[in-house]
């Protein structure tokens, strides 16, 4: 018979060679960057039905605090964009025809077009990738890594850092069962400066087969009161839209 003692200690050994087995386990069991992409492509409906569709056109209402507004937004592929901004039948317009950022903004007492500065084009021009930086983002010179978990609102997701051609950094945090982004943290760097930002999506629906976040509330990472909340009532896929409408009309 074994003294107990020997016992004891090959328990001890085996306790110690599994728990170390079972670490090793769980880290290889980490997705990779590339693999989170795929499967957050596949979540939304994949890549052949979110590249099916190739415009746009979002209507909602903005939300902050006590001030309202109804936003709108049309896209076409690969990067048109143009925003409007409505409070009592006026309208402020902010567009990328590709090449080009312009805006009308009556708020300012401003009512012709006029070209925009370079942090508010910034903003626009990745806005404007129709299909995000996650998809070809290798054609695009962005890159990935996995940047390991962390916790949102109590929930444990996966991070996704990606890095775009310009240098600026966008963080997915995408749910571990979905693997929808619920959260996007945004580093822009202008000048010299760093402006975060945060976007926390959700209300996830199918338009033409492919999820799209019915809610966003997004504003500076540092200041959450000065954040606001957009609630999209209708997303319509493959609209007619002309391409004059995103050009600034001189």
């Amino acid at each position: 018979m074994r003294p107990l003692a020997s016992i004891i200690i090959s328990i001890a050994c085996y306790a110690s060679a599994a728990g170390a087995f079972v670490k090793l386990s769980t880290a290889s069991a980490e997705p990779t960057a590339e693999e989170l992409a795929a499967r957050n492509t596949e979540a939304k409906g994949g890549l052949a039905k979110i590249k099916a569709i190739t415009s746009i056109r979002m209507t909602g209402r903005l939300q902050q605090g006590d001030f309202s507004a109804t936003v709108g937004q049309e896209a076409k592929a690969p990067n048109l964009l143009r925003e409007t901004f409505t409070i009592q039948n006026m309208t402020q317009i902010q567009a990328y025809d590709g090449s080009v950022g312009w805006q009308i903004s009556p708020f300012q007492g401003r009512k012709d077009p006029e070209l925009l500065g370079e942090d508010d084009v910034r903003d626009l021009v990745e806005q404007a990738d129709f299909y995000g930086p996650l998809i070809d983002y290798r054609q695009k010179g962005h890159t990935i890594e996995y940047a390991g978990r962390i916790v949102v609102d109590g929930d444990d997701v996966y991070r996704l850092k990606v890095t775009l051609k310009n240098g600026d950094i966008y963080f997915y945090d995408l749910d571990p069962d979905t693997y929808l982004e619920i959260r996007i943290e945004t580093q822009q760097f202008i000048r010299g400066s760093v402006r975060e930002r945060v976007s926390d999506v959700g209300s996830y629906k199918l338009v033409n087969g492919v999820y799209y976040p019915f809610s966003v509330e997004t504003g500076p990472k540092r200041n959450p009161s000065a954040r606001a909340k957009i609630t999209y009532e209708k997303i319509e896929a493959n609209v007619d839209i002309n391409d004059a409408a995103f050009r600034m009309k001189r």
